[in-house]
């Protein structure tokens, strides 16, 4: 891997200019294109002709996921060991493999929290029996946008807690993929199980 030092130049194929063009390498700071952050002083080639980021060399790739990896807040909570085996079933029964569980999560909080999933009667899973049980295993789940959408549906759902909140919609996976097979809810996560195969 070649380094690049601060005034070195290559070329490299500007998107704004829409050809390849002259780039020397300037620290810089650099905003996500999605507008979430922004990466300070980073090592970055920007095309002699207009002025913008036209390459981001390698060397930089670490510094630009540690700030990445700062927006992937943590959702957290303590449930009994038998929510893990829901959702390992759950994944399963999808056709996918364990590790599947914490997307399934967040594919639940996000349609959830949109109202592409009804959240209506959400907390009512908190009084099964299912919900009770010594909470020796942790869930965590991450992600840019999770914490967000967790408070957002704490709010929709009247749930004070984000270890109730976990518990209500692994409840929630359990009714859909496990007991009652809403047919439309299995359908896309076998899309989205697909696209990550």
């Amino acid at each position: 891997m070649k380094i690049f030092k601060e005034g070195d130049t290559t070329k490299a194929a500007c998107e704004c200019c829409g050809e390849f063009q002259q780039a020397s390498f300037q620290l810089r700071d650099m905003p996500f294109s999605d507008g979430s952050g922004i990466v300070k002083s980073v090592l970055v080639g920007v095309c002699e002709a207009c002025d913008n980021v036209a390459v981001v060399p390698h060397q930089s790739t670490p510094a630009i996921q540690k700030e990445l990896d700062k927006q992937r807040k943590a959702v957290e909570g303590r449930v009994p060991a038998h929510f893990v085996d829901i959702l390992n079933l759950a994944s399963s029964e999808l056709g996918a493999s364990t590790d599947f569980s914490v997307s399934l999560i967040k594919f639940y909080i996000h349609g959830l929290s949109t109202n592409q999933i009804s959240s209506e009667n959400l907390s009512a899973f908190l009084c099964s029996d299912l919900a009770q049980g010594k909470a020796n295993k942790r869930l965590s789940i991450k992600g840019r946008h999770i914490a967000d959408e967790a408070e957002l549906l704490k709010r929709h759902a009247d749930i004070a807690s984000t270890t109730d909140l976990l518990k209500s919609v692994v409840l929630k996976i359990h009714d859909e993929i496990l007991v009652h097979k809403h047919p439309k809810r299995i359908k896309d996560l076998q899309h989205v199980v697909a696209a990550m195969a």
